[in-house]
């Protein structure tokens, strides 16, 4: 099986492509469209910010690369907020395969820290992405986040509940970093594979 990681201008890529590593995958880091294409499964992860990763993968053609892919393609945290419609991070349209925006959190007491940054449990679990992790928790790092929707496959909760994970079609995505979240990220990373 060929898996590619989408090499864009985003961090936390190699932590991605050593877990990847864990379970036997050799992945390929690439930018190039027809490798994007050709492999079996394709990963979209990274943090940064909206603005500027949007600008690159305009710039690259990405955009349109990622939008016509076919195979299972599994966008991680910075990866499932460009996959929606906009982002309140630089005002930018983002990819738009879910049409739902991103918002930035808004701290409701003095408890409610911004970024939101620690293990937070999920909840109202569907999908095979999903599949044997209902009430796990996993390792959140995130200012902005994916209001609930048709979408949702996974819930979380701080300061209201939201989107920790989203599918449709062809098209995964976690709020969350399953790479950093332990034998639960691992399990939801080898779901993806086995898609």
């Amino acid at each position: 099986m060929q898996v590619a990681v989408v090499k864009y201008n985003a961090g936390n890529i190699y932590s991605v492509m050593n877990a990847l590593r864990r379970l036997g995958v050799e992945p390929l880091l690439t930018d190039d469209a027809q490798q994007l294409r050709n492999a079996d499964r394709v990963l979209f992860p990274g943090q940064g910010e909206a603005l500027g990763a949007m600008t690159y993968l305009r710039e690259h053609k990405l955009d349109e690369v990622i939008r016509s892919l076919t195979q299972p393609v599994l966008g991680i945290c910075i990866g499932q907020q460009l996959l929606c419609s906009h982002s309140e991070e630089g005002d930018v349209d983002c990819l738009g395969i879910f049409n739902v925006p991103v918002k930035r959190f808004s701290p409701v007491q003095h408890e409610d820290k911004v970024p939101c940054m620690g293990w937070n449990k999920l909840y109202n679990t569907k999908s095979a992405l999903m599949e044997k992790v209902e009430s796990q928790y996993v390792y959140f790092v995130h200012s902005y986040y994916v209001p609930l929707c048709e979408e949702t496959i996974a819930e979380a909760n701080y300061i209201q509940p939201y989107s920790a994970a989203l599918h449709k079609d062809n098209f995964y995505a976690t709020q969350f970093h399953p790479e950093k979240s332990g034998c639960v990220g691992e399990r939801i990373i080898k779901n993806f594979l086995e898609l």
